[in-house]
């Protein structure tokens, strides 16, 4: 089984003067780079109506149009897990994730991620690119994620996406005292050495977020953060680079900060918290179809709401 795919772009002034491959993956990011460029090397990826290389450079102003046909992602499985679904139609379905789920298979992750849960759910998303997920959480960050059902819903969120018209708001617990909000403009790109990180540099791609304070504790923050760009990494990144890594974030998270003098409820809950205290809290956006404007919340869930309680019992008890 296969759907069509008819889309067409036009390549904006900023991405002028790089690779086809490179561009194509900017503007259509829904489908995969090796799919993409292997739809460039077949001629169905075409430039102003011509046919070129992967590596061949695009200007500003020329108008990308790919046809192609979207096959059957035959190697991912169907499997039967729990989703907290927040919402669904016809078109989208936005759900509260899980600490601990992955979103989509990788090494070390054939299986057992959202996408398999998706194929189990809707298996008709087998034919929407990467199964509908147009944007992603880290395994061990919670909260609200949409996915689109049809390979038109999914091109629309996507030119949302990249419009910057998507709110999503997140909440986070981060060490240290945060004395006000602010705006973070810090590019975002592959660290040289550790691959499965990421770091500000400079030639990485532009990441903004803005952030303010919820609430201050005696050595850490409640802090809520707006995404304008979606790099991975963002926020963990962004905060890390301010000098308020996020409490548990095993790859980000930099040194324990205990309050002096806690209780040792709070301090083994600190040194154990078992993930980056990180929670997509809100997501609001444009329904594709209808265009109405649509938002959720998702409550904090239990060990963040546990965390925020310690925190404010350690507060009171020697500040009052």
């Amino acid at each position: 089984m296969s759907d069509k795919i008819e889309l067409r772009a036009e390549v904006p002034s900023e991405l002028g003067g790089q690779r086809l491959d490179q561009v194509a993956a900017q503007l259509f990011a829904e489908h995969s780079r090796s799919r993409l460029s292997a739809w460039i090397k077949d001629g169905r990826l075409t430039v102003d109506g011509a046919v070129i290389r992967p590596r061949d450079i695009v200007h500003g102003g020329a108008i990308l149009e790919l046809t192609a046909e979207q096959e059957a992602q035959g190697e991912w499985i169907a499997q039967d897990i729990e989703l907290d679904i927040v919402y669904e139609d016809d078109d989208i379905l936005v759900i509260n994730k899980p600490a601990g789920l992955v979103v989509h298979p990788a090494a070390g992750h054939a299986d057992g991620t959202l996408l398999n849960a998706l194929l189990h759910h809707v298996p008709d998303i087998i034919n929407v690119p990467r199964a509908g997920i147009v944007h992603r959480l880290d395994k061990d960050t919670t909260g609200l994620m949409v996915v689109a059902k049809t390979i038109q819903a999914q091109t629309q969120l996507v030119t949302q996406l990249q419009s910057r018209s998507v709110s999503r708001i997140y909440e986070c617990i981060v060490i240290g005292v945060v004395t006000a909000g602010g705006k973070i403009n810090a590019p975002i790109g592959r660290h040289g050495q550790q691959r499965q990180r990421m770091a500000v540099m400079e030639g990485g791609k532009q990441a903004v977020s803005h952030y303010r304070v919820l609430e201050r504790f005696r050595s850490h923050t409640h802090v809520r953060v707006k995404l304008e760009t979606g790099r991975t990494h963002q926020i963990r990144v962004h905060m890390a680079h301010i000098n308020f890594p996020l409490v548990g974030d095993p790859a980000y998270g930099g040194r324990f900060r205990i309050p002096p003098a806690a209780s040792q409820t709070m301090v083994d809950s600190l040194k154990t918290f078992p993930r980056q205290a990180l929670h997509a809290r809100f997501l609001e956006l444009d329904h594709p179809t209808t265009g109405v404007r649509m938002s959720w919340e998702s409550p904090l869930p239990d060990d963040f709401v546990w965390l925020l309680t310690l925190l404010k019992q350690d507060r009171e008890a020697f500040i009052g």
